[in-house]
């Protein structure tokens, strides 16, 4: 049984009277357009632990999201050219505002694209922190995000929204508007390895490859600190 207690009528409701209440909303942008269609590069089969960690993820309420839209069986840069293309030929998709990339093996946090929504207005693409596989993982937060001085050696977490050059796919937001960019010569995405007697060996899997050719454009790219990625070896049953 509830304590008596005398009622005094209190019609405003907490959120009315918290001062912070707007604050939040512009925050989290859940008032703006924030369609977003999910990709993802499969070989066709996804552990259950990676789909209980999709299924958990928040989504912006009453906000038109669908996804993963699933390319089966091609090589990763060949399977995000053709999603991407698809998107930009289809006459209603085209004209949403994000493309979120999401990879087979990375398990992301329930409020990760929460949390990405935040501050996608300064960049061209931010994502989480996930960090290679193996005792020696190094994060996939690459360069500094410096003008002039574009490069992709791992860089150590160091701020909530950290400014880098390049980043992995496994859970990135991006602006659709810069897959529309006619400077960024096709395909966008490809995995490269090439020798050249003048500069040697250069190898890019297909991520960098794309972050390269944006950032010298002088479009800006970060990893949010805070979305923190687990990536799984599934051989291995370890999340690292």
């Amino acid at each position: 049984m509830s304590n008596p207690q005398i009622i005094v009528p209190q019609y405003q409701g907490e959120h009315n009277m918290r001062p912070d209440s707007v604050e939040r909303l512009e925050k989290s942008k859940t008032y703006r357009d924030l369609s977003t269609i999910i990709i993802c590069p499969t070989r066709g089969m996804i552990s259950a632990k990676v789909v209980q960690s999709w299924m958990g993820i928040i989504k912006p309420m009453n906000q038109k999201v669908i996804g993963p839209i699933f390319v089966v069986g091609m090589e990763v840069g060949a399977a995000y050219t053709q999603a991407i293309d698809m998107v930009l030929n289809n006459p209603e998709l085209s004209k949403w505002k994000y493309i979120l990339t999401i990879e087979e093996d990375n398990l992301p946090p329930p409020d990760g694209l929460m949390k990405l929504y935040e501050n996608i207005d300064d960049y061209a693409a931010l994502g989480g922190l996930y960090w290679t596989k193996g005792e020696g993982g190094q994060p996939m937060i690459y360069g500094e995000g410096r003008e002039g001085d574009l490069h992709f050696r791992p860089q150590k977490p160091m701020m909530d929204i950290q400014p880098c050059d390049g980043l992995g796919m496994g859970f990135t937001l991006f602006k659709m508007e810069v897959f529309k960019d006619s400077r960024i010569e096709k395909p966008i995405f490809k995995t490269f390895n090439e020798w050249t007697p003048d500069k040697g060996t250069k190898v890019y899997t297909q991520d960098l490859y794309f972050f390269e050719k944006i950032r010298k454009l002088g479009y800006k790219v970060a990893c949010d600190t805070r979305v923190k990625v687990g990536h799984y070896d599934v051989a291995n049953d370890v999340v690292w």
